[in-house]
């Protein structure tokens, strides 16, 4: 018989309460949120659990919310899966942008390693315990992080690229001060 998403829901509700939040299906993938506090256990309970499973981490990336409370700005966003029943999980944690910390699950999924340094690289979480956090495709030197949403798309003084051919117009796009 296939798991289903209310079966991982009260295993999971179970076990971390009130830590975990907002189950849904977004775009046909069962999705809910963590606490950072908890994050690191609850995909260690995910992946060792005989019910779930979730034995394969497909992905491990950050986004940057730049108009959400500053609690939660960013989140570090894991795609997990259960070969067995061929189910796919995908679990937020949302972090404050003033302590971009967050456990390493290295030790729980190899895979993790250049995922979280990949996301470190380019939005400035730190995975805490994390064997090797440093940059891992852009220059050490970079005191930025360039995927985070705090810079225009475009240098406003370009002359040889038009927003227009970007879907942006002076009416629509207002740039980050």
């Amino acid at each position: 018989m296939a798991l289903e998403s209310t079966v991982i829901e009260n295993k999971i509700s179970e076990k971390f309460g009130a830590e975990v939040s907002n189950f849904r299906m977004e775009q046909d993938i069962f999705t809910f949120e963590a606490t950072p506090a908890v994050i690191k256990d609850v995909i260690r309970f995910m992946k060792e659990n005989e019910t779930l499973h979730f034995n394969f981490m497909t992905d491990l990336c950050g986004v940057h919310y730049p108009d959400n409370e500053k609690d939660s700005q960013f989140a570090v966003v894991y795609l997990l899966h259960n070969w067995i029943d061929n189910i796919r999980v995908r679990v937020k944690t949302f972090l404050n942008g003033n302590k971009l910390e967050v456990d390493t699950t290295v030790d729980i999924f190899a895979a993790a390693n250049w995922m979280e340094r990949e996301t470190y690289d380019f939005y400035g979480i730190i995975f805490k315990g994390h064997p090797n956090m440093k940059r891992i495709l852009n220059d050490e030197g970079m005191s930025s992080f360039p995927m985070r949403k705090e810079y225009p798309l475009e240098d406003p003084g370009r002359t040889d690229k038009d927003d227009r051919f970007f879907g942006r117009t002076p009416n629509n796009y207002e740039p980050t001060k």
